[in-house]
């Protein structure tokens, strides 16, 4: 099979993207119309990806915001954060793109905004020059009620003075709290929930964290991070961890209704087979996250190229395998990718590797691939969100056994885990040998690990959890405003 350029690549996925969100439209509002004509009872819930498309589209149309409301046309389903209704909370994000932490602090802004909240969010740290990247997030939050101001304006503190709540977003955005507030920050500590997602030793410096222990609490994505933290602030800045509150991500309703939609899947999967040159019975192991050596794509190439030589040495009679990774910068060509794409090309393997763009619309990958790869390094991701989408999509996860995924799959059973570093490079390609020579426990694994999706990982799971914790910082709040 012949070497696809990854630039052909992209340019066709973006001629294609109008007429697959156009057809998606078609099918959401073709399912709309037969639920109102039948009143059919059955759940019809709303990815950060292309379900996004059909659900801001309504809202729009709408305007405002909304209930949840169920498909009997009974009495709204109470929403568990209700009480934020006119309660006005400053965002400070620390970027605006598309990693995870802005990501995520965005759905938390619109979680806030369909429950009536008044939401501000600020980027501090901006470029100066045009970015359509940051152009594109802010009109997304715009159009969904969200105000975007400057960061060091009068206007944020104005806005941090008056809010209900402040929610500083990873460890870098504490560096606002003094460049900005100045003079103010004693007033605005006890109302900041400082949510936490980095794992990595060179955020542990006194000029983010130094006011961390007199704010309202820390919000983090998992309790390996969270005891992390605690351990490793006491011992290495000499400073006391506020009240911390462990909440486990959930899926958004748009996600899962692209993926419980089987149309939407199989149109989405025919589409990204065909961009990349990839057949329909073959098997595509895919590591989507942004490239970068703490990710693990490096390794990850050298496990695929083993399980190559593995399925021929052994004579396994297995469909073509593939690997595709989603997260490379195409205008960057950073070092590590030009390493990631040498690798592939000494090892003869162009046609049997992809490299994707980074992109917010991830659901369409995870729609046309057989198995997700989590291959990140070290203490592994703090939570690692992509892990529970794939396991949305009936995935089974080939994982690191570190972080946050530990708390998400159950080894054996949703996955198959490996030891970070170079020592779980085989292990990881025995892994990738064992679901692609097994169809049966490659579904069986995906099954369960959507059955657990469903228990433990979705939209309304997180919006009890994070409810709890903006009620104990605003009785915090109120408490130490009481003894002032």
């Amino acid at each position: 099979m012949g070497k696809q350029p990854s630039a052909w690549i992209t340019t066709q996925q973006k001629k294609r993207w109008p007429l697959m969100i156009l057809l998606l439209l078609s099918l959401s509002t073709l399912m709309a119309f037969l639920i109102r004509s039948t009143f059919d009872s059955c759940s019809n819930g709303s990815i950060n990806n292309v379900g996004n498309f059909i659900r801001e589209g309504q809202e729009e149309e709408k305007g405002g915001t909304h209930h949840q409301v169920n498909h009997n046309d009974e009495a709204p389903t109470p929403n568990p954060l209700d009480f934020m209704k006119s309660k006005l909370v400053l965002l400070v994000s620390h970027e605006l793109s598309l990693s995870g932490g802005p990501l995520l602090l965005m759905e938390l802004a619109f979680l806030l905004r369909e429950v009536g909240a008044d939401v501000v969010w600020v980027t501090n740290q901006k470029q100066t020059e045009s970015d359509d990247i940051i152009y594109s997030l802010e009109h997304k939050m715009l159009n969904r009620g969200v105000q975007v101001f400057s960061a060091k304006g009068q206007e944020a503190i104005d806005t941090a003075l008056k809010a209900d709540l402040v929610v500083l977003n990873t460890a870098v955005a504490g560096k606002w709290l003094d460049a900005v507030l100045k003079e103010h920050v004693a007033d605005v500590l006890p109302k900041v929930l400082w949510w936490i997602h980095e794992m990595r030793g060179h955020y542990f410096k006194l000029e983010y964290v130094k006011h961390l222990p007199l704010v309202g609490g820390a919000m983090i994505d998992s309790h390996t991070t969270a005891n992390y933290w605690k351990n490793r602030t006491r011992e290495r800045l000499g400073i006391k961890m506020p009240e911390t509150y462990v909440v486990h991500l959930g899926n958004s309703k748009e996600l899962m209704e692209v993926a419980e939609n089987r149309v939407a899947k199989r149109v989405l999967c025919e589409h990204v087979r065909e961009s990349l040159g990839v057949k329909n019975e073959d098997l595509v192991f895919a590591l989507i996250n942004s490239v970068s050596r703490g990710k693990g794509q490096d390794l990850f190439l050298r496990s695929f190229h083993e399980s190559l030589k593995l399925i021929q040495e052994r004579k396994l009679k297995v469909p073509p395998i593939h690997a595709v990774i989603v997260g490379s910068d195409m205008n960057a060509q950073t070092k590590f990718e030009s390493e990631l794409r040498n690798f592939v090309s000494q090892n003869n393997m162009q046609g049997r590797v992809h490299f994707v763009n980074k992109t917010l619309t991830v659901a369409p990958y995870l729609a046309s691939i057989d198995v997700l790869v989590q291959n990140s390094q070290a203490r592994g991701e703090c939570f690692g969100r992509i892990t529970i989408e794939a396991m949305a999509f009936q995935l089974p996860v080939l994982g690191t056994a570190a972080g946050g995924t530990m708390e998400i799959v159950v080894n054996g059973t949703t996955s198959l885990l490996h030891p970070a570093g170079k020592e779980g490079v085989m292990p990881l390609s025995n892994n990738i040998v064992k679901l692609a020579t097994n169809v049966e426990k490659r579904l069986t694994m995906g099954k369960r690990g959507y059955e657990r999706v469903k228990e433990r990982f979705l939209e309304h799971h997180t919006s009890e959890r994070i409810a709890k914790v903006l009620k104990e910082i605003l009785l915090h709040k109120a408490k130490r405003h009481s003894e002032s």
